[in-house]
């Protein structure tokens, strides 16, 4: 499904919530939004706002932290 979408087009109806429920196994996977959006053709913004409407819960964004550092 996802090679068959030309960026910029509408994905509305079932054809949206394949997509969706595609999206969502493979993030819960441990695919990042950035690895969607690239593999998919679509934009992060695009894969970000699929993801929030299909009730996911993002993850943080990890890399390095400004906290204490252990001692």
């Amino acid at each position: 499904m996802a090679e068959t979408l030309k960026k910029g087009t509408r994905v509305t109806g079932a054809d949206r919530e394949k997509l969706a429920s595609d999206l969502k196994k493979r993030y819960a996977a441990g695919e990042s939004i950035r690895a969607l959006a690239a593999s998919t053709g679509r934009s992060y913004g695009f894969i970000h706002r699929i993801l929030s409407e299909s009730g996911v819960t993002l993850r943080g964004r990890g890399g390095a932290t400004r906290g204490k550092t252990k001692r």
